[in-house]
């Protein structure tokens, strides 16, 4: 009887970057479950169904009071009884969320072997970002093998204390979702590409930092009445309420929206000019699409995109956000260095390169 595989996942970004790993398991024939918490149920589901994965066991587990606290103790119950009952022989966890985190704690309990899919990444502050940072880390702690992306993520895993035989460079599996999703996007030639898109959820930016971004958006607008600023709004109410009450209906160009589904997604992401945001995979796919990206955040813990040129980073000072904003706008050749500078988080092969060492390990 074959090895079963179980892949768990909780949020927008864990779907994206898990279902090329779960294709390649389904390609290879492998016995694969797919297990969704509903940490970020809509999204989930939504992002999946494009990816044609409908074969998926859902926990939904019953939030009350949002914490983080409740979170985890709920999601390791509820994968604890999972694993006992679906019985894996090797659990495939993602990223830095409390579902990937829970996930591999649950699989070590009971002591089933854990793969971590973009493993090592670091800003070596606990609280920024919080609490992936931590999340992250403690996933390290736990899991046998470890899918770097970069060299960088490497050396940080060996810092940890990771074997070099445990470490291996894929790239990020988050290229593989955008080639796929690329290749079943029906492509308008003809789009002008005037919309600045922005992306805005961290919890260590709530409060003043996330005034402040909302504070840039309005200055930019006003200053550029030929651009038009579209904000995927976060389910997140203190995003919404902050961004209606600085934003709202005070500028035509300003476009605050549900957010968008995947494939809409990448859409705004092609036709967007320059990309504002505080999340961690649009660092990543951006720069496939030839799009600069400012990053509205103090850390990254992707700094091979600084250093590539393909992000900058300018925190959420008003004045850094909208300075580097005109620059990219007046400066043809800055712009165009930005767009043109090669992605350093793979090619889209990273799912394959992933479930052929898993399968090749003594781990399985």
């Amino acid at each position: 009887m074959g090895k079963k595989v179980c892949v768990v996942i909780g949020t927008r970004p864990e779907a994206i970057k898990l279902a090329p790993v779960i294709l390649e398991l389904q390609a290879q024939g492998i016995d694969v479950s797919v297990c969704t918490t509903g940490q970020h149920k809509d999204m989930v589901d939504g992002i999946l169904d494009f990816f044609e994965i409908h074969d998926r066991d859902s926990l939904n587990i019953p939030r009350k009071s949002g914490t983080l606290a409740e979170l985890t103790s709920l999601l390791l119950t509820a994968l604890d009884d999972y694993f006992s009952v679906s019985k894996p022989d090797h659990v495939i966890v993602q990223g830095d969320t409390t579902t990937a985190f829970i996930g591999a704690l649950a699989a070590f309990y009971r002591q089933i072997p854990v793969s971590h899919v973009e493993a090592g990444l670091r800003t070596f502050n606990k609280f920024s970002p919080w609490p992936e940072e931590m999340n992250r880390s403690l996933i390290t702690s736990i899991a046998d093998l470890h899918f770097a992306p970069t060299e960088r993520a490497r050396d940080n895993l060996l810092t940890h204390g990771v074997p070099s035989n445990r470490i291996f460079i894929t790239g990020n599996t988050v290229i593989d979702a955008l080639l796929i999703a690329n290749n079943k996007l029906v492509h308008d030639d003809d789009v002008n590409y005037t919309d600045v898109l922005i992306t805005c959820h961290r919890r260590e930016n709530l409060g003043e930092s996330m005034s402040n971004i909302f504070t840039a958006v309005s200055m930019l607008a006003e200053r550029h009445p030929e651009l038009r600023f579209v904000f995927p709004m976060h389910p997140n109410p203190q995003i919404r309420t902050m961004a209606n009450e600085i934003l709202g209906a005070r500028f035509a160009n300003v476009l605050l929206r549900e957010p968008a589904d995947y494939p809409e997604f990448v859409m705004l992401m092609k036709r967007s000019l320059i990309i504002l945001t505080d999340s961690g995979g649009v660092q990543e796919e951006a720069p496939s699409l030839g799009k600069p990206v400012l990053v509205m955040r103090d850390t990254t813990e992707r700094p091979e995109g600084v250093e590539a040129g393909t992000v900058k980073l300018v925190g959420t000072d008003i004045k850094n956000i909208v300075d580097s904003f005109f620059t990219l706008v007046n400066d043809k050749a800055e712009y165009e260095r930005m767009a043109n500078a090669n992605n350093p988080y793979g090619d889209g092969v990273s799912a394959k390169l992933i479930i052929d060492t898993i399968t090749s390990s003594h781990n399985f």
